[in-house]
C-alpha cells in the first residue's frame, strides 16, 4: 500500500514538473515497448545537484559519479565499495523513493559504508542529487528505468 502511494506521489510530482515552464524537454528516447520517453531537464535543479554531489558524495562515488572500479567485489572490510551512479551500475534498477531512502538512511552496515545523509541534506538537496546523476544516464538506461517504473505502477 505504501509503495503504491509512493508511486502515486511520484507520478503526481512528474506531472507537475511537466507543467512547469522552467522544465525543458530533453531528447526523446525510443523504448523497448515503442513508447517515447521525454527526458525532462530542470537545468537549475541539475546544477544544484551537481554542487551538492561534489560537496558530499564525490569523495566516495567519484567526481563524475563513476564509483569504485571494483564496486562489484567485496572489499577487505567485507563490504561493497561505492558503485557508479552514472548509469553503468545498478542504481537505475531503483525507483526514486528507494534512491531517496538509501541516501537518507545509508546502506545496511553489513553491506556497505554509505552513511545516512538525512540529517545533513534536505529532501530538496537529495532530489537534486538524484536529478543530477540521472542526467548522466545514457538514453537507453533512462528508457529502461522508465519502463521499470511504469511496470511497477502497473501501466502498460
Amino acid at each position: 500500500m505504501i509503495l503504491r502511494l509512493n508511486h502515486l506521489l511520484i507520478l503526481t510530482a512528474i506531472t507537475v514538473l511537466y507543467a512547469c515552464d522552467q522544465f525543458q524537454p530533453g531528447p526523446t528516447v525510443e523504448t523497448r515497448t515503442g513508447a517515447d520517453v521525454k527526458r525532462v531537464y530542470d537545468h537549475e535543479l541539475i546544477s544544484h545537484g551537481a554542487e551538492v554531489f561534489r560537496a558530499n558524495c564525490a569523495v566516495c562515488h567519484g567526481a563524475n559519479a563513476e564509483g569504485d572500479a571494483n564496486w562489484r567485489k567485496i572489499g577487505p572490510d567485507g563490504k561493497y565499495p561505492p558503485p557508479p551512479l552514472n548509469g553503468t551500475a545498478h542504481e537505475w534498477h531503483h525507483s526514486i523513493p528507494v534512491l531517496r531512502e538509501i541516501i537518507k538512511n545509508g546502506t545496511p552496515p553489513e553491506e556497505g559504508n554509505m552513511p545516512a545523509w538525512g540529517q545533513k541534506l534536505t529532501d530538496q538537496e537529495i532530489d537534486a542529487v538524484i536529478a543530477w546523476f540521472q542526467s548522466l544516464w545514457p538514453d537507453q538506461i533512462y528508457a529502461a528505468w522508465n519502463e521499470m517504473q511504469e511496470r511497477a505502477r502497473g501501466e502498460p
